[in-house]
Formats: C-alpha cells, structure tokens, sequence
C-alpha cells in the first residue's frame, strides 16, 4: 500500500493546516509517512501545496504521481490534475471554483457541508480532510482526537462543529466517489505502532532541549524560524529562555554573553542573516565562548527566493571569519540525523570551546517523516565548564591557560574566588588584551593547531 494526497490553494487557505493535520492521523494510526510542502514568500494569495505519501513500508521521499489532489483554487487543479494517477481523483468545490466536467474530478461541497453540518463555513477545510479519510476507507476515531485536542480551549461547541464537519465529508466521499479504489482501513493484526511525525527543525529543536539549551536568541528568518517557534513553545516545561532579537547582530552577542555567563546557548539564522553574525563568530573564536548556530541554507545571494530550498552555503559555513580558527559544520539530512548531530554540537561546541554550525536547507526544515522514536541513550550531556567545588580547588585558574590539547579551564563568572575574564583583543593566558608576537603565536597555536588533530579524531571515531 503506497499513496500520494497533494493539497493545492493560496496562502491564506489552511493548505498546511489540512496536509498536517492528514500527516498526523496516519503517522498515529501507525503509518510510514513522508511529506514536503512548496509555498511562496507571501502572507495571502499565490500557489501553494502540501503533498503526503503514506505506506504500510518506510518511505523516505515523494513520488511524483498522486492518488488524491485536493483542489482550494483554480491553479491547483490546472495545474496538479495532470499528475493524478490513472485511478487518481481530484476533489473540488464547485461552488467556489465553477463545475469540472472531467470523469476523474468529485465535486465536494465544501462549503456547503461546512454550514449544515459544522455551523460555520470556516470548517470547510474539515470537510475536505474527512472527505479524503472517507476515500481511503478510513474511519475517524484518530481524527476525532486530534479535532478534541485542536480546539480544546475553544470549547465544545467548536469541537462538536469540527467532528460533525468532518463525518458530512468522509460521508459523501464514501457515497458519490465512484473512482475510489483506495483503501488504507485502521483495522490491523497486530495493531501499527503509533509512530512520530516531525520536520527536520522540530528533529533540531528537539535535539537542543534534550542537550540541555537554555537560551536562544534569533531573528526570524526563514527557514530557521521553526526553530525558534519550537523553543518558545517549549520554553516554560525546560526553563528555556527565547529572545526575539532586534536583529542578528544582536542575536548571536546574546548568545554568546548567554554562553559566557554559563548556560548551553544557541542561535538560528538563514545565510543572509548568517553574513551579519560573522564578526560575532569571529568573537566566539577568539574567547573560546561555546556557542551552536543553525544556518538554514535558501537560494541566494542576497534576499534571493525566501521560501525555496537550495544547498549553496557551505563554503560560506566553512571560511566565513576573519583569520582562521577551527569550527564545526553539521549537515544532516533526516530529522532523525538532525536530532543527534545537534547533541553533537553542543557536546563538541562546548569541549573544545568552539562554534559549531548546523546547516540545513529549507526542503529538510519543512519535511516531515516518521520514526519509531529516537534512543536518547545515545544522547551525550556533559557539562564540560568547571563550577562549584571543582574550580575553587583549584590552585590557580587562568581562562586561557596553555595547556597541551589546547583547551583551557572554562568557569563561570560568579561562582568561584577566581576572577574570570576573557577579551575580544589577542589576549594572555589570564585573559588580558596583549600586543607582542610572541604571546600571539602561541595563543593562535593553542587555540587552532592543537585543537584541530583533537577534533579530527573525535569525527572519525564517530564515524566508525
């Protein structure tokens, strides 16, 4: 069993919402699924689609054929019909878009439905997502949850609109879609284990709260936003604070005080907002201040196309500073690989006192798939920073102490007898700006030639 459903409107019309909410009754009637959404840099109007597969096996991509479109506009049928199966259907609202007079198009009112049914026609988009389930022979027991869990705090009546809306749907596909061969059920022996459905921001917000992240500072840019709308809402349950930032200048400062004053930080940016953190981690380098950035990779250069995937910013990750210091540049590619290389960063980020970079295009942000679960045994949190009793036990402390792997005692201000000090200038051991060649060769052997054999052995013990 393999099927493919696009849902085709303008911005405006809850596209995201119906594919989503799809994603999630199948994802929990313990399916294999996989969708990818293609919208435009607008808040209303232009073409935009949702697409999902759905499979009893894993699946890790689209097709390009599809079994169900559902059509909110014109342009989606113009422009998706074409791409439908030779058992495909299209439904539509004829109401809204005039009659289609093709054997492989169903006329749904909507709308219609919505009214009698629902008590408001803003339920439309239910009626299409029961409509859909009824084609595949689905029932709406998970639906039904997902509806209660929706608008629980927007109370019965509107739970009670929604189901009903819902059940008018499923009820006339199931009656009038004569072309419907389809069948998905819910009924299996043994039963589908529920599985999770997550995008590949959600898989790298996750990965930095169960890292232990406690600040993040960003200014929104797609396609990093997630990340921070992820934190936010997770912030109150894991004592995360979230700083809409002025700007990204600001963003990446923020974290890197976030990080001095000691706690794991984090910012999120696009390759725009990315050349305006430079000089910051540039700064990250030379005080050694642990800091995770995720830069979400769009075609550029410039604003270039806000919404739409591409994979040029590597080189930029890679040799964006001023002189030359060692970083980490991550690159998954599931939600899964996201969710563990951003424990990776923030492990190594903090170890070798180094910025790390997670880097990411707009097609893995928005992806969905779906996963048994992560093992957070495999998790690493190890506070690397020496606090408490571990520092004032210590005879003396300097934050950039020559040491032979290069990696200095990292403490936090305030919590010990010691003063602790750094600065953005070439610097002494104490942390105290300098100007002579001889301190600054040995400071730049420190902190990238003695690293770097450090760091390229941690990577490839990782990898075997």
């Amino acid at each position: 069993m393999d099927y493919s459903i696009k849902i085709g409107g303008a911005a405006g019309q809850g596209i995201q919402t119906v594919g989503e909410t799809i994603a999630r009754v199948f994802s929990r009637g313990g399916y294999h699924v996989f969708t990818h959404q293609d919208y435009e840099s607008r808040v209303r109007g232009g073409h935009n689609f949702f697409q999902i597969r759905v499979s009893d096996t894993p699946i890790m991509a689209s097709r390009s054929l599809v079994d169900i479109l559902v059509a909110f506009d014109k342009a989606s049928l113009e422009q998706h019909a074409k791409e439908l199966t030779e058992t495909g259907v299209a439904i539509y609202d004829s109401s809204l878009l005039g009659k289609v007079e093709t054997e492989n198009c169903l006329d749904v009112p909507f709308a219609k439905l919505a009214v009698v049914q629902g008590g408001d026609k803003i339920m439309a988009n239910t009626v299409a997502i029961g409509a859909v389930l009824g084609m595949l022979g689905m029932k709406l027991d998970v639906l039904d949850e997902i509806i209660k869990e929706t608008f629980r705090k927007k109370g019965d009546e509107v739970i009670k609109g929604n189901i009903n809306a819902a059940i008018a749907g499923r009820e006339y596909a199931v009656k009038n879609c004569e072309r419907c061969r389809f069948s998905l059920g819910t009924v299996h022996e043994p039963p589908l284990q529920n599985k999770i459905l997550i995008n590949g921001v959600e898989g790298i917000g996750f990965g930095a709260v169960a890292s232990g992240c406690k600040f993040y500072a960003a200014y929104p840019m797609t396609p990093s936003t997630g990340i921070m709308n992820y934190l936010a809402n997770k912030g109150k349950e894991y004592g995360i604070v979230v700083e809409q930032a002025e700007d990204e200048i600001a963003a990446i400062n923020m974290a890197l005080g976030a990080s001095f004053a000691g706690v794991r930080a984090m910012t999120g940016t696009a390759g725009g907002g990315f050349a305006l953190m430079v000089e910051g981690l540039s700064l990250a380098a030379m005080t050694e201040t642990p800091v995770v950035i995720a830069l979400g990779q769009r075609p550029a250069p410039a604003t270039g196309l806000p919404t739409r995937t591409e994979q040029g910013d590597l080189s930029f990750a890679l040799y964006a500073s001023h002189g030359e210091f060692p970083r980490l540049v991550f690159a998954p590619g599931t939600p899964e690989q996201a969710f563990y290389l951003t424990n990776k960063a923030f492990d190594l980020s903090e170890k070798y006192q180094i910025p790390a970079i997670i880097i990411f295009d707009q097609y893995l942000a928005d992806c969905q798939w779906t996963f048994e679960g992560f093992d957070l045994d495999r998790l690493k949190n190890t506070d690397y920073r020496v606090r408490g009793e571990a520092l004032n036990n210590l005879t003396d402390y300097k934050r950039h102490a020559f040491t032979e792997s290069g990696v200095s005692p990292l403490a936090v201000p305030g919590e010990s007898r010691y003063l602790v000090v750094t600065d953005s200038d070439e610097h002494d051991e104490d942390g105290h700006i300098v100007e002579d060649a001889e301190t600054r060769i040995k400071m730049v052997d420190k902190r990238l030639f003695k690293k770097l054999p450090l760091i390229r052995a941690e990577i490839e013990k990782s990898q075997t």
